[in-house]
């Protein structure tokens, strides 16, 4: 009967075997999603700084003098004369003098239109699907395939971290082998192996936070979940009887409205209401607030003004209140220029490493199939 040491020394490779075989083919299974992921994360950092330099027309503005913004009623007519009185739309307000005001449009056509505030002339306007970056930001945030991409996204994020945790333990330094080896000049089996390893101990908890940030963005129940978990019911702004041979409040005294419950906050976003019934909400952005659009909201009823539910954003459910860092820190808004150069860098990474790791494979596999 051999002694526990060596019986620990015999038993180690079998485990090593399996940690290898789980990261291998769970890899080879969900590797693709998350190459595909982490080059068109990569591709957004570069590609929307990109459209913006490259259509400045539409998001920037020439004002002239003291020029003031025309009445948002007056835009909301002209979308409802372009699309239809069905057509629900969502105001992004100017946040600079220079901005464009861009609506959101789910109707018959689907897309934003951007808007000169001051003259009311229509700048142009953009699909849901045209683009690069709105192709490309698709494919990111849902596979292109809505709700279900996005579930299937959050399940692909749980394999990155048990991927990272098998590759961990499989990276952890044995006696007389190096951290971080690098043999680029012994061939390219070798060197992609060792690209491969060191690349992802180096970087592997840098993908683990953007993957994991965009699971929960990309799966809005997580959220939920952390509610719950915390026994916080999330506030929901109540739905009222319609009014009848009532007309709806000019939108810009609904804002004012908000404005009213947040003076140190500034208006970001106007939702319209989708059904007779549903209260009109507008977003806000407090100094405090890190997540850039703003999650303080004010429910309101278009009709009366009365306002149906107030929350700043450090007074939401602990799942939406996580929103207002989880999504700048998934942007690298939170840490500027530094943090996004990293995380493109680390999406590049985890392209490289599905490549490498595939390859591998494949090697291994045809001297296998050579050898029998």
């Amino acid at each position: 009967m051999s002694p526990p040491a060596s019986r620990a020394k015999a038993g180690l490779p079998r485990l090593r075997r399996y940690w290898l075989t789980g990261h291998r083919w769970l890899a080879l299974t969900a590797g693709w999603l998350l190459a595909l992921a982490g080059l068109t994360g990569a591709l957004l950092m570069i590609g929307v700084p990109i459209d913006e330099i490259v259509h400045r027309d539409l998001y920037e503005v020439a004002r002239s003098g003291n020029a003031e913004p025309m009445p948002l009623d007056a835009v909301r007519e002209r979308i409802d004369a372009r699309f239809g009185p069905r057509a629900v739309a969502s105001f992004r307000l100017p946040r600079t003098p220079h901005a464009s005001l861009a609506v959101n449009v789910r109707g018959t056509w689907d897309g934003t239109v951007y808007i000169d505030p001051y003259s009311g002339d229509e700048l142009g306007r953009i699909g849901q699907n045209e683009g690069f970056v709105n192709f490309v930001f698709n494919l990111h945030s849902s596979l292109a395939w809505g709700s279900t991409g996005k579930a299937i996204l959050a399940c692909v994020a749980l394999c990155y971290l048990f991927m990272l945790m098998t590759g961990i333990v499989l990276w952890w330094p044995r006696p007389g082998m190096p951290a971080f080896r690098l043999e680029l000049r012994r061939g390219k089996t070798l060197a992609l192996y060792d690209l491969h390893r060191a690349g992802g101990a180096a970087l592997g908890l840098v993908i683990a936070v953007s993957v994991a940030t965009g699971a929960f963005m990309a799966y809005r129940p997580i959220g939920a979940w952390i509610s719950a978990l915390a026994g916080v019911q999330p506030a929901r702004a109540p739905t009222f009887a319609p009014h009848e041979r009532m007309a709806m409040l000019p939108l810009d005294v609904l804002v004012a409205r908000a404005r009213e419950r947040f003076p140190d906050a500034q208006p970001s976003l106007l939702q319209m209401p989708g059904k007779a019934g549903q209260p009109m909400r507008v977003r806000l952005h407090a100094p405090d607030d890190p997540h850039p659009n703003g999650l303080t909201s004010v429910s309101l009823d278009p009709y009366t003004g009365k306002v149906l539910l107030a929350q700043r954003w450090n007074e939401l459910d602990p799942g939406a209140r996580a929103a207002s860092v989880i999504y700048p820190l998934h942007t690298g808004e939170i840490g500027g220029v530094p943090l996004k150069t990293l995380f493109g860098v680390g999406g590049c990474a985890l392209f490289g490493l599905c490549v490498t790791g595939v390859w591998q494979w494949l090697r291994r596999r045809k001297r296998r199939n050579a050898a029998a």
